[in-house]
């Protein structure tokens, strides 16, 4: 592993590291951080697998991403990580109290990383049809349902989009994945004032924060993080050249 590849971060507990990997960086990425050595040889055996060149190379991307960013959190060696999976999939690494989470689409890769707070990401385009938000929203929550209905249909379309990347962030911090229903929980949003997302999940009640944002004109992202007090988040950018931007902090993206 390179050197270069390993960057110094304040470990805070109650920071959420969110790194942005573009499509177009993954090779540079890749080149500057251990390529496909660095993988396991299951991890190596599930991308040869894969068909589509496209979904190798953000396969590859997000199994680098998680390894440099838990990295970056905590300065151990990207070499040494070691996972384990869950009952449903989701990996975890091998030590207590460090969370990540990991999504991608068509142009990016996203990763989050938390510690002593469950976290789950998702990000998807923002390109969504009418049919498509029709076909979605029907596996939504009744009080979603209700939304949706006096919405026009462009509002209608962004909403759908927003509701569907914040529902996949929550099943993704619970562990779950789409193991559960869509539709039993849903999420309202707060007083333009506030701007707070909130979910009811009668099911699995508990404290959770969100946040929701464009990191450009294509995609959205989610992030969930457990506790009823939003994290502060850190985003940080991979450059074409493979090399991180300076993080930004703050309440929110």
């Amino acid at each position: 592993m390179r050197g270069s590849a390993v960057v110094d971060r304040e470990p805070v507990t109650d920071t959420a590291d969110i790194w942005l990997l573009p499509e177009q960086a993954i090779a540079a990425f890749a080149a500057e951080s251990g390529g496909e050595e660095l993988l396991s040889g299951e991890e190596r055996t599930r991308m040869a697998r894969l068909i589509r060149p496209a979904d190798r190379r953000r396969f590859l991307g997000r199994r680098l991403l998680c390894r440099f960013a838990l990295s970056a959190r905590t300065g151990r060696p990207p070499e040494e990580w070691r996972f384990t999976t869950g009952p449903h999939g989701r990996p975890e690494p091998d030590r207590e109290g460090l969370r990540f989470s990991l999504a991608d689409t068509e142009g990016l890769v996203v990763c989050a990383v938390t510690e002593g707070r469950a976290c789950g990401i998702d990000v998807e385009q923002t390109s969504v049809s009418a049919e498509s938000a029709h076909h979605i929203s029907r596996f939504f929550a009744c009080e979603e349902l209700l939304e949706l209905s006096a919405l026009e249909p462009d509002a209608l379309v962004a909403r759908v989009g927003e509701l569907w990347v914040l529902k996949e962030s929550y099943l993704k911090a619970q562990g779950t994945g789409l193991h559960r229903s869509l539709a039993g929980f849903s999420f309202a949003r707060g007083p333009a004032a506030d701007g707070r997302i909130t979910v009811r999940d009668p099911v699995q009640p508990g404290d959770w924060a969100f946040e929701l944002f464009r990191p450009g004109p294509r995609h959205l992202v989610a992030l969930a993080v457990e506790g009823a007090d939003r994290a502060a988040v850190r985003q940080t950018w991979l450059t074409e050249s493979g090399k991180p931007t300076d993080p930004r902090r703050g309440e929110g993206p």
